[in-house]
């Protein structure tokens, strides 16, 4: 599975591309290792801009990352981090509701699916921009 986005016109579209392996995660704390399933979160520079990059996460897929399917997903707004879907919605692990502490998620998307979490606009999440201009968005600059 390869990917990369790319600013066109206005609008986001998926390429191809390499995964890097520098962004590769290979443990966090209270998930643990990495070692069933590939886990990759880095920067994806917006060249249009000059100065904005967008923050992802890549899941591979439990099953089959060759094969199965890639979801890529924003969580709504503009201005909500996708973060959230990560880690509270369908992620590989959650932290449930009044919970402290992360926990495998037996409904996670990356069961049968490579999970893309993009957040966006620059300004959001871990996304950002160098100027007040590249974190300044409405809902028409964001789609």
């Amino acid at each position: 599975m390869k990917f990369v986005l790319a600013l066109v016109g206005s609008a986001l579209v998926g390429l191809a591309a390499a995964k890097p392996e520098e962004d590769r995660v290979l443990y966090l704390p209270e998930m643990g290792n990495f070692d069933k399933y590939a886990m990759y979160s880095g920067y994806v520079d917006i060249p249009a801009t000059g100065s904005k990059q967008l923050h992802y996460l890549l899941v591979e897929s439990q099953n089959n990352p060759a094969t199965d399917p890639l979801i890529i997903w924003f969580n709504g707004g503009p201005g909500c981090s996708s973060m959230l879907g990560f880690a509270q919605e369908h992620g590989p692990f959650v932290v449930p509701d009044g919970g402290q502490t992360f926990v495998p998620n037996p409904y996670s998307w990356n069961l049968e699916a490579n999970m893309l979490y993009i957040e966006s606009p620059a300004g959001v999440g871990y996304s950002y921009g160098q100027t007040e201009a590249d974190r300044t968005f409405d809902d028409t600059t964001s789609a």
